[in-house]
């Protein structure tokens, strides 16, 4: 019996171990094709005898050509002021509404709650249409601030999802306590429920930042100009008829990876902080 016990942990130990093994090699393995391909001549990257998986010499004329001969400095920029002009949105609506579902009680609450679960259903590309249509309405057409706007329509009510359960964990007392003390309900939030959450907003911006950075329908149907077009726009659009630069391609995806790794990098302990504590308060 006990050896049947033994035989059965080992069994699935080892079933553990494969699968995890499995899953590293199939989402690893596409990351590291992308970087070898950045480092290859041109010539070795599709050759007559097919695909070459290992290069016989490193170069990185890939990296150099994409940054200064196809303006993908200004893409990067446009996606970079983008994402933290749609941070910088999703943190202030997205608070106070996280608060406001959180802290009071008022007539069609959970109606509104259940609102912005359901905008989350849609494809994005049902509001594609009435999207463009608002925005030039508001001439908000290929600028910088009115894709932020798009992407805050999509990226907001996961933020007051998310942050709803954070607000949810802590407790009313010390918010009482404060605004006894003179503070008022703006500034007990501010001084008080905002540091305490600290972990949530990081783990939610987070979030937030990289469907922002990654985003690509909304930059290509709202965005026509080099002034306001976004990386992932840029990059399809070195697509020719009768060219595809798969290094230069390449070397625009790791690029692109860069600022995301070395976000996860520096925050990791307080992600998994912030996404501990709302999976066991929230």
């Amino acid at each position: 019996m006990i050896v049947g016990s033994r035989k059965s942990r080992r069994t699935w130990t080892i079933v553990t171990y494969a699968t995890v093994l499995a899953f590293l090699l199939f989402t690893t393995l596409p990351l590291v094709w992308l970087v070898l391909t950045s480092v290859k001549p041109e010539n070795e990257i599709v050759t007559a005898l097919g695909v070459k998986y290992w290069p016989d010499q490193i170069t990185f004329d890939n990296y150099t050509n994409i940054w200064w001969q196809s303006g993908f400095s200004v893409l990067v920029f446009n996606s970079a002021k983008t994402t933290l002009m749609t941070i910088a949105i999703c943190l202030v609506a997205g608070s106070l509404g996280a608060y406001a579902f959180s802290r009071f009680r008022f007539p069609g609450r959970n109606q509104m709650l259940l609102g912005l679960l359901v905008v989350r259903m849609f494809p994005a590309v049902v509001k594609i249409i009435p999207l463009f249509i608002i925005m030039r309405s508001l001439s908000l057409l290929d600028s910088s601030f009115g894709l932020a706007l798009a992407y805050s329509s999509f990226l907001l009510p996961l933020f007051v999802w998310i942050m709803k359960g954070f607000f949810d964990a802590l407790p009313d007392d010390l918010e009482e306590a404060a605004r006894i003390d003179g503070c008022t309900r703006l500034g007990a939030m501010v001084r008080i429920v905002l540091p305490l959450a600290r972990n949530g907003l990081v783990a939610t911006t987070v979030f937030v930042a990289i469907g922002a950075w990654n985003e690509f329908l909304f930059a290509l149907m709202l965005t026509t100009s080099q002034g306001s077009r976004t990386w992932p726009v840029g990059l399809q659009l070195m697509i020719g008829e009768f060219q595809l630069p798969w290094g230069m391609l390449a070397a625009g995806g790791v690029i692109s990876i860069i600022p995301v790794v070395v976000l996860f990098a520096f925050i990791q302990r307080v992600l998994v902080s912030g996404l501990t504590t709302g999976a066991v308060k929230g």
